[in-house]
């Protein structure tokens, strides 16, 4: 449980200096980032495999990096269903996506470090 709100909290303050760095990307308040961290959670722990399975020649052909198309497609999609939060473009979709990967992966390997 306490991996969950480390995840929400790294995934909201990924959202926020999103918010901040890059242009095209707006999140309204800090209670929007974090509402916006739980729906790519449960879109990367729910969809995102199945998306994977049904897209597994693909990802084969291009050696990994259709997951990537299909990271930022679940970005855009948590922002389409979210009123507080938008994004402009697929660049700051891109780099909004990056960003949250980044900062989730250091995170979590911090945490692992740890225990």
């Amino acid at each position: 449980m306490a991996r969950l709100f480390i995840y929400i909290a790294t995934c909201a303050f990924a959202l926020l200096l999103a918010d901040e760095i890059i242009p095209g990307i707006t999140i309204d308040s800090w209670q929007t980032a974090v509402f916006a961290a739980a729906v790519l959670g449960l879109l990367n722990s729910i969809v995102k495999p199945i998306l994977v399975l049904l897209t597994l020649p693909i990802t084969i052909i291009t050696l990994g990096l259709f997951i990537f198309v299909i990271n930022v497609s679940l970005f855009g999609l948590a922002a389409w269903f979210l009123p507080g939060f938008s994004i402009a473009g697929v660049f700051p979709a891109v780099l909004g996506t990056l960003l949250v990967s980044v900062v989730s992966m250091i995170v979590s390997r911090a945490q692992k470090d740890n225990e």
